[in-house]
């Protein structure tokens, strides 16, 4: 289930194929620090070390040199992570994001940006219900920039400006239940980097990037995200 918002408050809710049809009536799409990807650990094979033991003495020290064996074949095996297939928006959001009130500047946008080290960020007004999507990509559009021979003014004027004039406006947000493929033809369809997570009270919950689903589908092979 999708819904979008924009400064007037809820613009439409529905199931992505009717996202899909009112798109571009209401205006949508417009034109992220990845963690390095974690290497996965592979399965300790026990004969390699079998053929650097000595061999022990029948009897106690037999037995005793099996057991040793045994223990350090053990704990030598990685531990294999509990794993369930990714298939919901909750599987792979990111809780816990930065919102900008819509009353704030670019320039505390921006920065804001920058201290939580992402590409974009969900913007509320002043009741914390989701107005619009501050991105880098928009703050950084050649036409919006100044020239670089202009003043200083200029620039810090683009500075001063409210995030209501840069931000992307009507945005759509999902709801965490939602299936991670719907999502995915979504960010497709609309070029954005990502979505709002809000819940059925339509608060806030998350974001869930591109990235997140990527991140998701290296981390966690095999694809069970498509299973």
């Amino acid at each position: 289930m999708f819904t979008v918002f924009g400064t007037s408050g809820t613009l439409f809710k529905g199931p992505m194929e009717e996202l899909q049809r009112v798109s571009r009536t209401l205006g949508l799409g417009r034109t992220q620090r990845i963690d390095p990807l974690r290497e996965h650990q592979e399965q300790v094979d026990e004969q390699p070390f079998a053929g650097h033991l000595a061999q022990p003495q029948r009897g106690a020290g037999h037995a005793l040199g099996q057991q040793a064996r045994h223990e350090y074949a053990r704990v030598q095996q990685p531990r294999v992570p509990s794993r369930h297939p990714l298939q919901t928006v909750r599987d792979v959001m990111t809780a816990h994001v930065t919102a900008l009130p819509v009353t704030a500047d670019v320039r505390h946008g921006w920065q804001a940006l920058i201290d939580a080290g992402v590409g974009q960020a969900p913007v509320v007004n002043g009741q914390g219900q989701l107005v619009g999507l501050l991105t880098r990509a928009e703050l950084l559009k050649l036409d919006r920039l100044p020239a670089p021979n202009q003043a200083a003014l200029v620039w810090r004027a683009l500075l001063m400006q409210p995030l209501a004039e840069v931000m992307i406006s009507p945005v759509p947000a999902v709801l965490p239940e939602t299936d991670i493929r719907r999502v995915a033809l979504v960010l497709l369809d609309t070029q954005l980097p990502g979505l709002p997570v809000v819940d059925a009270d339509e608060k806030l919950l998350g974001f869930v990037s591109r990235s997140d689903i990527l991140k998701a589908v290296v981390h966690d092979p095999p694809l069970d995200l498509w299973s």
